[in-house]
């Protein structure tokens, strides 16, 4: 049975003229029935007073559309975006953050990259730069398996995107454009490229993406430069199309060539070239992120301090984790641990029963010190939380079990890391992951899948709230916590009749034992992993 297409719309520069745009999204669907996303390019807010946007940030007024949007372009509206990473800024208008990946739970992969290019540092507020550039390539480039993207946002249009193709008009995009961004596009590879700024609509003919004859054909691009919304031209700044995510299409399917398809405009003798210089590799990057620094020679081995072993005689010293503000039940050395609940010891973490558990085997991975989540983890110790999940997978494997793994960084204040581990006779990995989509939609939780070849440390700042899970084939599903979200999400889906059908179990206060059994299942469990300690290692 073939996929169903997701329905989008995308828009240019709104500039502040919110009532327009959402009005003409009602007429648009009132006509053609409903559309999935609306996805906005450009400056999404404008000169104008701001008495309009009040009504939609205090939910007088609401956007018609699950409408996501880039962020600022100009110092004037950087006040507008709050938080780097994204936030919801009304009902039903998000704003994506600065760069990254937007994946849904059809599979639909969006890359976006806010502002406009900087090659100066410090970059401005609205700015990306060269370093931003190259950590997204990085994040999706860098694996055999990558194809392309579905959809690739951006503000800027890149530069020479006109080459080889129809006339863009009264743009000159020999000067016009990011040459940063004509670089991201052809590293990236998307189905559809969006941007404005330049408030005149251009449709480019869409372009290849390989060489006739010398590489295998690969799908096409269509550029889409959009106007702004309520020009006196009656440019068009809205644009609606069809699409099925890239992953589930027959590879036949997706790489036919559209009749009127050109070169790719930024294959130019010189022109690449010219592009490819301003991208420089990428020094490290910010805790926030990346687990490791990008410039790190490949095979080369690192001590445990996270050090490479050939570096300078003298280093900086590891950073000491940060210190609990009062008593802490998990940090190792705190009196409050129940210590006989603890199974086995690393140098950077450590194992332990959970008190509650939905199984006599369900343990926690914890850090040794003081931290409140992955996220702001050191690349030791995310190091040996890794080298902890793959042992563990192991272990629950040579006991005809698979093991899911979830987060919550939301009122807790030391990393728990839970990890349940689930009878492959009870059901498939397919299985688990749809009951968390399932439930998380019937509690109006959205849920996205991240890329394989991303982390956690990609799409979450430092502080910021977030549940995620991640499945026994290294899929994972993200959940950036807004208002409130409930405490026993993770376990409710895991204890629920799709799965282990344990639903008394949900609420780990109804779960807990005597300590006599507690002791006497951690014995078990100390007595059973053994084989597979790692720590045993010389």
């Amino acid at each position: 049975m073939a996929q169903k297409p997701l329905r989008l719309l995308a828009c240019g520069d709104v500039e502040g003229k919110f009532d327009i745009l959402f009005n003409r999204v009602r007429a648009i669907q009132k006509k053609s029935g409903n559309f999935d996303l609306l996805l906005c390019v450009g400056n999404f807010f404008g000169s104008t007073p701001d008495a309009e946007w009040e009504e939609y940030k205090t939910g007088i007024k609401k956007a018609p559309i699950q409408t996501y949007v880039l962020g600022a372009n100009n110092q004037e509206t950087v006040k507008y975006f709050q938080d780097a990473d994204g936030c919801e800024l009304a009902e039903n208008i998000t704003y994506l953050g600065r760069k990254g990946i937007f994946t849904g739970s059809s599979g639909l992969q969006i890359v976006y990259l806010s502002g406009t290019e900087s090659l100066n540092e410090p970059v401005p507020g609205y700015s990306f730069s060269p370093k931003d550039v190259s950590s997204l390539r990085m994040m999706l480039c860098t694996t055999s398996q990558f194809k392309g993207v579905d959809i690739l946002l951006t503000s800027p249009w890149p530069k020479y995107v006109g080459n080889f193709g129809n006339s863009s008009g009264e743009v000159d995009t020999k000067k016009c454009g990011s040459a940063l961004v004509s670089s991201l596009a052809t590293g990236l590879k998307p189905r559809y490229h969006f941007a404005a700024l330049e408030k005149t609509y251009y449709e480019r003919l869409p372009y290849r993406n390989h060489i006739v004859l010398q590489e295998n054909a690969q799908h096409a691009t269509r550029f889409i430069a959009l106007a702004n919304v309520g020009n006196p031209e009656k440019k068009k700044y809205l644009y609606a199309f069809s699409i099925v995510p890239m992953k589930l299409m027959d590879a036949a399917e997706l790489i036919k060539q559209p009749p009127d398809v050109t070169e790719n405009p930024y294959r130019k003798s010189g022109q690449e070239a010219s592009i490819g210089k301003q991208i420089p590799t990428p020094v490290e990057e910010s805790a926030c992120q990346f687990f490791f620094d990008l410039n790190e020679k490949q095979g080369r081995k690192r001590s445990s301090t996270g050090r490479d072993s050939k570096s300078s005689p003298h280093p900086k010293q590891p950073r000491k984790p940060p210190q609990p503000p009062g008593p802490c039940w998990f940090c190792l050395a705190s009196p409050e641990v129940e210590k006989h609940l603890v199974v086995n010891i690393g140098t950077h973490c450590y194992l332990a029963l959970a008190k509650g558990g939905l199984s006599d085997d369900h343990v926690l991975i914890l850090p040794i010190g003081h931290y409140q989540s992955v996220v702001e983890l050191s690349a030791e110790v995310v190091e040996e939380v890794e080298k902890y999940k793959a042992t563990l997978r192991r272990f629950f494997k040579s006991r005809g079990k698979r093991c899911v793994v979830f987060e919550r960084n939301y009122k807790s204040h030391h990393l728990q890391l839970q990890v349940i581990p689930v009878p492959v006779s009870c059901c498939a990995t397919d299985d688990i992951k749809d009951a968390f989509i399932t439930q998380a939609q019937e509690q109006q939780i959205e849920l996205l899948e991240i890329p394989e070849h991303s982390d956690i440390k990609q799409i979450a700042q430092p502080g910021a709230a977030y549940f995620y899970v991640e499945l026994d084939t290294g899929e994972k599903l993200f959940h950036r916590i807004k208002k409130n979200f409930p405490l026993q999400f993770g376990r409710e889906v895991l204890a629920s009749e799709a799965i282990l059908n344990i639903p008394d179990k949900s609420d780990w206060r109804q779960c807990q034992i005597s300590k006599d059994d507690e002791e006497t299942l951690a014995r078990r469990f100390r007595k059973d992993f053994e084989p597979f300690d790692f720590t045993l290692d010389d």
